[in-house]
């Protein structure tokens, strides 16, 4: 017998797989796809799936979820926590967590396309759901697309989709036009000349040059950006040494580069690279600093007329009440290369997933930033209803949006 959705939610979340390893999740949903009746297509870019149900004439309305997990060891004390492990690219065993809600897209996804099957007699036309891998990292949307995925399905008239938020269950918030910034992720190795730590004259120390460029860093923004440009420059990783008496060769930082314009995220990319050569020089590094770029996602826009047609829709489906404009979001997002290589319509929106209680009693004490663990926080938690039946209808009603009544 089938899993229930909310045994779905959970067998997923207590079994995540990082970005391209997303073998399990995959065969769980391929499995599920097929026993709904779909076409079913695997393996696009490693472990990407597409489910496709011709019904009919009818516009083809493509809905996406993303499957991978993230290396963050869960701290949320659920019954159903994930204790999974993982290599992650550069080969080290790392912890992995759903910690940014993935679990919750692919099962959402997989309700919505089951019960529009089970209501295939009241519409027309062609469902595509796809169940994209590594939107965590390096792009799993531009990978599906070089992968062939256009050739492979019919070609969608609309890209949908939904990400969990912070904000309370049973609320669902779409945002016409710019929605989401670009990100440019940077892989940095800076090189000094390694020693005794007893020693230190005779060495350049990578740890104090790392440290340096970090704080400078804190400045692009600040004193780089407009104050009405909004922008973000985030140092996520910072290694260097092995032993506390060695001073290492080298460091290594992951830099992410947010804004909502290309001409202050080229800006900002040649000012972090210049500050990041500058301060290698200033310490007497041997060698220029090495920079490779990993995932690079444009700015995530909402088609304006397709928005409001999904907010007349959830409206229709929810009440108005429960249907907000979120405002623009820092975060980024692949999914709107999909549409971008389709050129069709986007609508992206978020799906509420905090107990409505404690959001309010955190908005209450202005303890929000405090008290509601944040996506990618290993305390975040999304409360499994009312967020999965919202998901699952909010899907379906967009999906409506666009498929005609049949008869």
């Amino acid at each position: 017998m089938a899993l229930t959705l909310d045994e779905l939610y959970r067998d997923l979340h207590a079994h995540p797989e990082l970005s391209f390893a997303e073998h399990r999740t995959a065969a769980v949903v391929a499995q599920r796809l097929h026993d709904a009746g779909l076409e079913v297509i695997t393996g696009i870019a490693q472990t990407g799936v597409v489910g496709v149900l011709a019904n009919g004439e009818g516009p083809v309305v493509m809905l996406r979820a993303d499957m991978d997990a993230l290396p963050v060891l869960e701290d949320t004390g659920l019954p159903y926590a994930s204790v999974a492990r993982g290599v992650d690219p550069d080969g080290a065993d790392v912890p992995v967590m759903h910690a940014c809600g993935h679990d919750v897209h692919t099962t959402c996804l997989v309700g919505a396309v089951e019960e529009l099957v089970a209501t295939r007699s009241t519409w027309t036309g062609t469902l595509v759901a796809v169940f994209q891998p590594a939107e965590e990292r390096e792009g799993g949307a531009q990978a599906m697309i070089a992968d062939g995925l256009f050739d492979r399905i019919p070609q969608p008239d609309v890209v949908l989709g939904q990400h969990v938020n912070p904000i309370p269950a049973g609320t669902v918030g779409v945002h016409p036009g710019t929605f989401m910034a670009a990100v440019n992720t940077l892989h940095v190795r800076m090189f000094g000349r390694g020693g005794h730590g007893s020693r230190p004259q005779k060495t350049v120390d990578p740890v104090v040059m790392a440290a340096a460029t970090v704080m400078r860093l804190q400045t692009v923004v600040a004193r780089e950006v407009a104050p009405f440009e909004a922008a973000v420059v985030t140092v996520g990783t910072l290694h260097a040494g092995l032993k506390n008496n060695i001073i290492p060769s080298e460091a290594t930082m992951g830099l992410s580069i947010r804004s909502f314009d290309t001409a202050v995220g080229d800006r900002l990319d040649a000012s972090v690279r210049r500050v990041i050569r500058a301060e290698a020089e200033a310490s007497g590094a041997p060698r220029e600093p090495e920079f490779t770029s990993g995932e690079v996602y444009p700015v995530t826009v909402n088609d304006p007329e397709a928005s409001q047609r999904v907010t007349d829709a959830l409206s229709r489906r929810f009440g108005a009440d429960r249907v907000i404009d979120p405002g623009v979001l820092m975060g980024s997002e692949d999914v709107g290369m999909l549409a971008t290589a389709a050129g069709v319509p986007l609508v992206y929106w978020l799906l509420g997933c905090v107990d409505p209680e404690v959001y309010a009693a955190a908005a209450a004490a202005d303890r929000l930033d405090v008290d509601i663990p944040s996506n990618h926080s290993a305390q975040f938690a999304p409360v499994i209803e009312p967020t999965l039946t919202m998901g699952v209808e909010a899907l379906v009603a967009a999906a409506l949006g666009w498929f005609p009544s049949a008869g």
